[in-house]
């Protein structure tokens, strides 16, 4: 389940928050899952907006500047990241929050991805903060290949291979950073910010009861007399017990594939069967780690 090569680009627009302030720092350090104390102005910082209980609201990359910060929304809901903001935002904070506003973005499609490839390989148009490390990105994204826009298609078939939770299906209010194998997007080491504690549990003796997985349907599963229907929802079984639920489906040119969340007992089935399918036989999805996924550093 390999993503789209790097002769693609996501090129799109986001919603874009900024923070001005000499408190902004401290500011995004105790709101979002990112140890912003320790990040430089230099740094692309991909970060995670908790609910008080852990669960994940929006995804987030967050750029550091002399006079304060910008947030861009990259999934989630940004009118409600910036009531979230506002209402605890204080005369002693030394924060002021702008409107939001719209700025456009590139990367590049690479089927790994890390920290460090990550910010070589977005770009925020326009960027003035970022003048040097932009200037650099744009040269590299438009050299030799000569990237074109990725299509829906292929984007989100990037999107499943990665297992870049960005759909409704994962962020829906309902999941945490740990299940979603956003690691890289966390600290558990930088003390308190919303939603710390219980990611805090979660992440020691306590364990994910859920993660999530890549998932694709055999060929010859296809062929079978009966239409398939598979849809976001859709439970998930192993044996007579059930096991997950689809979250993400892409179905093109009669192959299947997409995000599941699976139960912590199921971790470490191959295939898992399809329920509610009219079919004469059990129908198995196989199941794999996404590529992007992973586990947050304990140190």
């Amino acid at each position: 389940m390999n993503g789209t090569g790097s002769d693609k680009l996501w090129d799109a627009w986001f919603p874009l928050l900024r923070l001005e302030g000499s408190g902004t720092r401290a500011f995004l350090h105790g709101q979002t899952s990112a140890d912003v104390n320790a990040a430089n102005e230099s740094q692309l910082i991909r970060s995670c907006w908790l609910s008080a209980t852990g669960r994940l609201q929006a995804l987030l990359e967050i750029q550091l500047d002399s006079s304060g910060a910008d947030v861009l929304v990259l999934a989630g809901d940004a009118e409600a990241l910036a009531s979230g903001f506002d209402r605890v935002i204080f005369p002693a904070d030394r924060v002021r929050l702008l409107p939001i506003k719209q700025q456009h973005r590139q990367q590049r499609l690479r089927s790994e991805l890390s920290n460090t490839s990550w910010h070589e390989d977005v770009q925020w148009s326009g960027d003035a903060s970022r003048s040097k490390t932009a200037s650099s990105q744009s040269t590299a994204i438009a050299a030799a290949t000569a990237p074109t826009t990725a299509s829906a298609e292929e984007l989100e078939r990037w999107r499943l291979g990665l297992g870049l939770p960005l759909g409704t299906g994962e962020l829906n209010g309902e999941t945490n950073p740990l299940e979603l194998g956003l690691g890289e997007w966390l600290s558990l080491s930088k003390g308190c910010y919303l939603g710390q504690e219980t990611i805090a549990k979660v992440a020691g003796r306590q364990g994910v009861k859920q993660q999530l997985r890549c998932w694709q349907l055999p060929a010859e599963a296809t062929t079978t007399a009966a239409p398939l229907t598979i849809a976001a929802g859709q439970q998930l079984l192993q044996g007579d017990e059930r096991a997950g639920v689809i979250t993400s489906v892409l179905a093109s040119e009669g192959r299947y594939q997409g995000l599941a969340l699976v139960r912590r007992a199921a971790l470490e089935a191959s295939h898992l069967q399809l329920a509610g399918l009219a079919t004469e036989h059990p129908v198995e999805i196989q199941l794999d780690v996404p590529a992007g996924f992973r586990d947050p550093e304990l140190s």
